[in-house]
């Protein structure tokens, strides 16, 4: 199965923790499938979702001085100047993630100087390596990222099967919303679909859909306790993921249903 989900939404939304149920699941329902999930949202907390222990390490990538510099032939750190702009990156998913229970974790990390479109060594390589994990792998590709889509880009868009909204009930998810839609049309992602999360009644569910007429809702998620209390407690949710809600496989199921030949 080829599959790639880019999951986006404001602070407070839920985003992250939506993003690792819908990578577990998938996993757990498709057990000869290999999953990746990306985490590109520099308050890098897709881990906790994962299960992955926070002991274990994980180095984001453009943190990896080593390896940008052997694979770009320049020092991190530094802007313009001569480098190689498709460096080897083939490598670097089974390399350097960290699996479990059939989800491969790989941290991005975030480029801190010169702003998302710097030219500079540590950029160059995590786009190469967006670029080679959502055309080159025929794999499910699950990505956690920041309010923008600052890390995919024109050459990566139309492989994309949908970039999923995160919105929670109230008027300023519209905002939200739109601003993550522009920018992902701006790079020609042509699937942008809208998640409910934290519905509490029906109610909820008309306030998203009045407020958002010209968005397609993939699905309604509802407040779940297993959720709040798993957050107080600092472990992932559903450790079971077979005890996931209905809502939440039947949304999953309809993002797989967008697996499409590559």
């Amino acid at each position: 199965m080829s599959l790639k989900l880019a999951f986006g939404g404001k602070g407070g939304v839920g985003k992250t923790t939506v993003t690792s149920l819908i990578a577990r699941t998938i996993a757990a329902l498709n057990k000869e499938t290999s999953v990746i999930a990306i985490d590109a949202d520099p308050v890098a907390n897709l881990a906790a979702g994962l299960g992955i222990d926070e002991t274990q390490p994980i180095t984001p990538v453009a943190e990896l001085s080593d390896l940008i510099a052997e694979r770009t032939g320049a020092t991190p750190g530094t802007m313009g100047g001569f480098f190689t702009l498709n460096p080897k990156v083939d490598d670097i998913p089974d390399r350097f993630s960290i699996e479990k229970d059939g989800v491969k974790l790989l941290v991005m990390g975030t480029v801190i100087h010169g702003g998302s479109g710097c030219i500079c060594p540590e950029a160059t390589i995590l786009k190469a390596l967006m670029n080679h994990l959502v055309l080159a792998r025929n794999e499910v590709v699950v990505m956690d990222m920041e309010a923008g889509v600052e890390h995919l880009g024109r050459a990566t868009s139309g492989s994309v099967d949908a970039l999923v909204v995160v919105v929670n009930p109230g008027k300023r998810s519209r905002v939200a919303a739109d601003k993550i839609r522009k920018l992902g049309q701006d790079i020609g992602i042509k699937n942008i679909v809208i998640l409910g999360n934290r519905v509490k009644s029906e109610a909820d569910k008309d306030l998203i859909r009045t407020s958002m007429p010209d968005y397609e809702i993939i699905g309604f998620l509802p407040e779940l306790d297993e959720i709040v209390q798993s957050d107080r407690n600092g472990v992932r949710p559903f450790d079971d993921i077979s005890n996931i809600p209905e809502e939440l496989k039947a949304v999953t199921q309809k993002l797989m249903a967008l697996n499409t030949p590559k």
